[in-house]
């Protein structure tokens, strides 16, 4: 039963979210293929990251926990992770942001920006040396730096205060794979690489990671929902006749 252990763990991130999709109220059903495209392109980089990582040490799984299957290295679990946490993370956001009104001010996300651009900039200086926090922090500075002030997205408030709000199931689940709860953590990380800093059982630095995670799933959902929404939609001025014929 232990070898399930991940894999539980993914489908109890997933499960109620998935079932909740199909809800009459919210419909994020509609919205599957705009989520799988996004999260499969976002995964990429970070899988590949994951895998050197791996391959160097950084970090490596316990195959207690595991079902002992590995792609690249990878347990299977671990590269569904990249789907199951985005699908419950977007779900979340598509939900609160669809039934309450979490926007910021232009002003507010613009100061909000540099502070975490310049802050990832001084924690990525100071990591210099340690692999992940270094990687971490210079990512997310440019995650920023690009959402910003180059794509300039409406909504980098909503998706903070959302995930600010996700931190909560984040540490769960995270506290789980590093060791809360269980005899031996399912994920270790090698103490050269990282600062040390832990929130329970989990490192600080995979927040950080998650959030750069969290945005680039949002805004390729986003990009690719509006895409999906504008092909979906009728042109204004078509007749009723016509409109009415079509459908038939």
């Amino acid at each position: 039963m232990e070898a399930y252990t991940y894999l539980l763990i993914n489908f109890l991130t997933i499960i109620i979210c998935f079932i909740f999709s199909f809800h009459k109220k919210i419909k994020f059903n509609r919205h599957f293929g705009a989520f799988i495209l996004g999260a499969l392109i976002v995964a990429v980089p970070f899988i590949a990251w994951d895998v050197w990582f791996t391959a160097h040490g950084v970090w490596w799984f316990n195959d207690r926990y595991l079902l002992g299957i590995r792609i690249f290295g990878l347990p299977i679990e671990e590269i569904l992770f990249f789907i199951c946490i985005p699908f419950s993370c977007v779900f979340t956001y598509y939900c609160l942001t669809k039934f309450y009104d979490l926007s910021w001010r232009a002003s507010s996300i613009s100061l909000f920006s540099i502070i975490a651009i310049a802050l990832c900039l001084i924690m990525g200086i100071a990591s210099w040396g340690m692999i992940y926090p270094t990687v971490t922090f210079f990512m997310t500075a440019a995650t920023f730096l690009y959402l910003c002030f180059v794509a300039k997205v409406k909504w980098m408030g909503e998706a903070s205060t959302v995930y600010a709000v996700l931190l909560i199931g984040f540490f769960l689940v995270n506290g789980v794979l590093t060791g809360t709860g269980l005899e031996e953590a399912v994920v270790n990380y090698n103490p050269k690489d990282f600062w040390g800093i832990r929130v329970l059982t989990v490192p600080f630095e995979d927040a950080i990671y998650g959030f750069s995670m969290f945005l680039w799933n949002i805004y390729l959902f986003t990009l690719f929902k509006k895409d999906a929404d504008e092909h979906c939609e009728l042109p204004k001025d078509l007749p009723l006749k016509e409109i009415t014929s079509n459908r038939s």
